[in-house]
């Protein structure tokens, strides 16, 4: 049994300390909300996830959680670090709470522990930024004075298929034996290969590797869907046929926009720390701007509709369903709804949201509330709440058009009730 330290107990974290404390470790989080810290030392998740929940009500007492970094990491064999690595308005990174937290562990962290970064950070952070942290405190980790790596979280929030005990990792240590010392660890908490990598660098590289992939390939299929939409194909269809392919295709969906921590994020890692070196990454940053667009299109198809009610939308009331940036969770990092709604209030429209996960952002109680305001329906995440509707209800509260940006209501039906619809990539 070690005992681990997390420090941050956001949506990464979190599971994190869950899973270390099951498998019998000695388990700390270090956070600097208290609001948060007294809720799971409580056994209550401070996060709108079935899985979490379940999880800490079965652990309760096992993680202690603490806003003191002197009361966990002087005593700890292990320290992972699981902060929020963002981009400030001008898309560079901001690693202001890495560098503050790591500057806090070097301060107590012992001789010989091991520290991880899981952070999604570009290539080259842990030696240009991390190191030298450490030095200041006279840690040498290529004497491996402490043992320092990074493994870089795959954490999907919602997603019931992968959950952090089964997701392969992979790491990468300053030195060999940073590497070693970190796969080992892993390989005692997950029921999935850990892949050791060559280098830091490299371990940096993948998961931004990984979720540029996504981006790159969800801009692909965003432009396609506005391409086919000219056209008249629906988008879906097409998708469908295609991933017949039993080789060499792997679908993606269109959507009112991309959100989340990584996929609308790390791409700039990537696009900033190669600007540095002398490389500009054309197609990431043209894979940005489509993505970056979407709720501006989606408003766009919007007012298409109103002009077919000849109304304008400068005075338009619009419901705006959900809020997340995906299913079912109340995760709403980089949420493209935020940009949907300012746009509308921009044109002047008249914006009511709702979302059953994020009620503080909400300014109606329900769904029926949304829907006796609105005359006009934008969805922009697909929560199963919404997917299940009475679809009836639209017609029963006068609702004139919808425009679906998760394309996952039933097209046909709502068209049946003498409705306008609009998908994304299907009309």
């Amino acid at each position: 049994m070690k005992t681990v330290t997390i420090v941050g107990l956001g949506y990464v974290g979190l599971p994190l300390a869950c899973l270390c404390a099951e498998k019998g470790h000695n388990v700390y989080g270090l956070d600097i909300e208290q609001e948060k810290v007294d809720l799971i030392n409580k056994g209550i998740s401070p996060i709108d996830d079935e899985y979490l929940i379940n999880k800490l009500k079965n652990l309760k007492n096992k993680i202690h959680a603490t806003i003191n970094a002197n009361e966990c990491i002087p005593n700890s064999d292990i320290v992972i670090v699981c902060v929020p690595t963002p981009v400030d308005r001008n898309n560079s990174p901001d690693l202001t709470a890495l560098m503050t937290s790591v500057s806090t562990v070097s301060k107590f962290v012992r001789q010989n522990a091991l520290l991880v970064v899981e952070s999604t950070i570009y290539p080259g952070t842990i030696e240009e930024i991390i190191v030298p942290i450490l030095k200041k405190q006279k840690f040498d980790a290529y004497k491996n004075d402490i043992f320092v790596a990074h493994c870089p979280e795959r954490i999907d929030p919602g997603n019931r298929k992968w959950t952090i005990e089964i997701l392969p990792r992979v790491v990468g240590g300053i030195t060999k034996e940073a590497t070693k010392k970190a796969a080992e660890f892993y390989r005692s908490i997950l029921d999935a290969n850990v892949l050791e990598l060559s280098s830091v660098k490299a371990a940096e590289a993948t998961k931004i590797m990984e979720n540029t992939f996504r981006d790159v390939n969800i801009a692909f299929v965003n432009e396609m869907a506005q391409s086919f939409d000219k056209a008249g194909i629906d988008v879906l269809e097409v998708i469908k046929g295609a991933s017949t392919k039993p080789f060499a295709f792997m679908p993606h969906y269109p959507g009112a926009g991309v959100g989340g921590h990584c996929i609308s994020i790390d791409p700039y890692y990537l696009i900033e720390k190669a600007k540095q070196l002398g490389f500009h990454h054309k197609f990431l940053l043209l894979a940005r701007e489509i993505n970056n667009n979407m709720p501006h299109y989606t408003v766009e198809l919007l007012e298409n509709e109103l002009k077919k009610l000849k109304k304008a939308i400068k005075g338009a009331k619009v419901g705006v369903l959900g809020l997340a940036y995906k299913a079912n969770v109340d995760d709403i990092r980089e949420s493209p709804a935020f940009e949907v709604i300012n746009i509308l209030k921009t044109k002047g429209a008249d914006v009511f949201v709702f979302d059953p996960h994020v009620k503080k952002g909400s300014n109606v109680r329900d769904l029926d509330e949304l829907l006796d305001k609105s005359d006009y329906l934008v969805l922009v995440t697909d929560h199963n709440e919404f997917k299940s509707m009475d679809l009836e209800k639209l017609k029963k509260h006068k609702i004139l058009a919808v425009i679906d940006g998760r394309n996952c209501l039933d097209k046909e039906k709502i068209k049946s009730m003498e409705i306008l619809y609009h998908g994304i990539g299907r009309s």
